[in-house]
């Protein structure tokens, strides 16, 4: 099962993604829809908003008598930070139950697509394996809600504000869909994310299987901290209080030095064992075990303590390898130097660069690198002696 969590501001059209994610197979669990079946008449969420906010929020006459008003509740609620945070109080919860009993009710094989208005102001997105926002500019939402929905500029405006703004939204996107243009536009966009990226994770993540990355060694690139950001996120999310620390490692961890575009991850847990209780939670948020790579090349006397478990993304747009190695055994340690040491010395960086470009010509990658790696191993704990290097 893949879950992705779709958001967007209000009018930003991310309701035409969740339904062309509909008609490609995608289960959809929509958090506006759940929003309104859990207050609608009789329900324990309407009464607690009334409670809330008065009989006021409720249509007095006509059909829809004795129903939720939701422009009379809106005027009330987005008037106030307070009020605001009332109406999530009551709502979210309630919501977010509904949503659990609509997931556990999929097959294991589904692609369930949340479409979670306020996922970013919930801070819901680590839960999900893959983030996706729509956006479009402030000016051309307004419109939209006006037009479209009978919106007040007044009341639009406000609806905005009280929402993320573009930059929270951004730290948290795996992916940014731009919707300036036209509805179809965003239809084609949705339409091949769908089939190149969605389908491909979620065949990948049933068979347990990492994704192909290409092994090019690339420029620097300025969003890689951002990206790893958001995966330790990921991982902290999965892994909770069993993991003693996750940190972002390798060659992507070193501003300005170029790599192969992979970002590394070791998350440091108190043992092996502790580590494969793991396995389950990491490949739930993307990331399958590898069970051919269960150690790294010894650089001392005791292999044992070289030993580790690996994972790595499912998701073919973001590679991603995940270390988990136990707090204080020397792999462990060095992961953490080796970026340090990296940072520290831009000679170190141009030999490693270096070498790393002739590993790429080799039949195995990791074997050729370890000639530079064991010589790479007495330097660095030089280093870190005389400079008085800690973890």
């Amino acid at each position: 099962m893949l879950r992705i969590g779709l958001t967007g501001g209000i009018g930003a059209g991310k309701s035409t993604v969740s339904s062309t994610f509909s008609e490609l197979g995608a289960i959809i669990v929509d958090g506006d829809v759940i929003a309104r079946e859990v207050v609608e008449p009789g329900t324990e969420g309407l009464a607690a908003l009334v409670d809330a906010f008065g009989h006021d929020i409720l249509h007095a006459d006509g059909p829809d008598a004795g129903a939720l008003n939701r422009p009379a509740l809106a005027a009330v609620a987005f008037s106030d930070e307070n009020k605001r945070k009332t109406l999530n109080g009551i709502v979210h919860p309630l919501v977010a139950h509904r949503r659990s009993e609509l997931i556990a009710a999929a097959s294991e094989d589904a692609v369930i697509v949340e479409d979670i208005p306020l996922l970013v102001e919930s801070q819901m997105a680590p839960l999900f394996p893959l983030v996706i926002i729509v956006n479009a500019d402030v000016e051309l939402r307004v419109a939209r809600l006006i037009e479209y929905r009978g919106f007040s500029e007044a009341d639009a405006r406000a609806r905005i504000a009280a929402q993320a703004t573009e930059d929270q939204r951004r730290k948290v996107a795996d992916i940014w869909l731009d919707n300036s243009g036209s509805p179809g536009a965003l239809v084609e966009q949705a339409r091949g994310l769908w089939h190149e990226r969605i389908l491909p994770f979620a065949h990948n993540l049933e068979a347990g299987r990492p994704a192909r990355r290409d092994a090019a060694v690339v420029p620097y690139d300025a969003s890689w901290p951002d990206q790893a950001q958001r995966i330790l996120a990921r991982l902290n999310t999965a892994c909770g209080h069993r993991a003693t620390r996750i940190d972002h490692i390798g060659s992507t961890a070193v501003p300005g030095m170029d790599a192969k575009d992979v970002i590394d991850i070791q998350v440091t847990v108190p043992s092996l064992e502790v580590a494969d209780e793991l396995a389950d939670a990491l490949r739930t948020a993307g990331y399958p075990r590898v069970d051919v790579l269960d150690a790294d090349t010894a650089h001392s006397d005791d292999p044992s303590l070289w030993r580790k478990r690996f994972h790595a993304s499912a998701d073919p747009g973001r590679a991603t390898n995940v270390h988990l190695r136990v707090q204080g055994w020397p792999n462990q340690q060095f992961a953490l130097l080796f970026v340090d040491w990296l940072r520290a010395n831009p000679g170190v960086r141009q030999d490693y660069l270096a070498a790393k470009r002739r590993a790429l010509t080799a039949p195995d990658y990791a074997v050729a690198k370890e000639p530079w790696f064991l010589d790479a191993y007495r330097r660095a704990a030089e280093w870190a002696k005389t400079t008085g290097w800690s973890s």
